[in-house]
């Protein structure tokens, strides 16, 4: 492989959407990344990193404008072929804001939801599936559409300000497993995939760069998480641990991409150039935090 298809390669995985980065070659064989993907990336980690290692409240408020842009991306993306009444759109930031600030004054490694809370959700989301006797406007599939949607989002970025309260290595460690994941997947895919995972919903994937982001992941993650968070944790429970949860955020890439396709949409939204929106940007990692959750809850 020659140096300027290696380039494309490593620069392409750096960002979500590869086939949103215009690449072209000069005479000198030197690969160019077009100029907004660049700064929409620089931008994001200059914002983004600094606030993830100052934590308190500003991390809380940054997360919560996330999740709110993140929930209008799905709201957004169900509406290119319906359109939602505003009174449950409405509803929907409420309760989410609700549920981000409570959990905002946690440092607990958890989420749960009253089952006073989840009734009136259902109500809340339900009820009005009679109130709209036209089905063309809100039916029960929008109510679960919606319902489904506002809880995933809510328990996940939750979930984002908890850990981070709780440990700053802990969620750099979630997001290595991600990044590393999703990563070192494209470039082993680029390089020797052959065999496609699910075409009609990620036609780029394949199960080589599965497995190579598999196993890089899981080694770069281990690796971090044993010397700088425990190294008491013994080695072949933390290797099953990284790897059940690197292998569903790559599931949750997945799922995210099968909503895409539905919907016959690329990505959720254009906040990023080259990257598309919240939703494109933290499918895998919102995953990967559920998964995270759900194992120290049993062990």
């Amino acid at each position: 492989m020659k140096l300027s298809e290696l380039t494309e390669v490593l620069i392409r995985s750096l960002v979500k959407d590869p086939d949103s980065v215009s690449v072209r070659q000069f005479d000198d064989e030197e690969d160019f990344i077009t100029i907004e993907v660049l700064i929409s990336a620089l931008i994001a980690m200059l914002i983004f990193i600094p606030i993830l290692f100052i934590g308190g409240t500003l991390f809380n408020v940054a997360v919560y404008i996330i999740s709110v842009l993140g929930l209008y991306e799905f709201i957004k993306i169900k509406e290119e072929k319906k359109e939602l009444p505003s009174f449950i759109k409405f509803i929907s930031y409420i309760l989410l804001s609700l549920i981000i600030l409570f959990s905002s004054s946690k440092a607990v490694l958890e989420f749960s939801i009253d089952y006073r809370i989840l009734s009136g959700l259902f109500i809340m989301y339900l009820i009005p599936t009679i109130l709209y006797h036209d089905r063309k406007i809100y039916s029960v599939n929008d109510a679960f559409y919606m319902l489904g949607g506002l809880i995933f989002i809510a328990a996940s970025f939750s979930l984002l300000i908890s850990i981070r309260e709780k440990s700053l290595l802990l969620l750099i460690y979630l997001f290595l497993i991600s990044i590393m994941t999703d990563t070192y997947a494209y470039i082993t895919g680029m390089l020797i995939g052959k065999h496609k995972m699910i075409s009609e919903i990620s036609p780029k994937k394949t199960w080589e760069g599965m497995i190579g982001g598999t196993v890089v992941g899981v080694f770069i993650a281990t690796l971090f998480y044993h010397n700088f968070i425990d190294n008491s944790l013994q080695l072949y429970i933390l290797i099953m641990i990284t790897l059940f949860l690197s292998i569903l955020g790559q599931f949750g890439d997945l799922t995210f991409s099968a909503i895409k396709r539905y919907f016959n949409k690329k990505d959720f939204s254009n906040i990023m150039p080259g990257h598309g929106g919240v939703l494109d940007r933290f499918d895998s990692i919102l995953f990967i935090m559920l998964g995270f959750i759900f194992f120290i809850s049993i062990i």
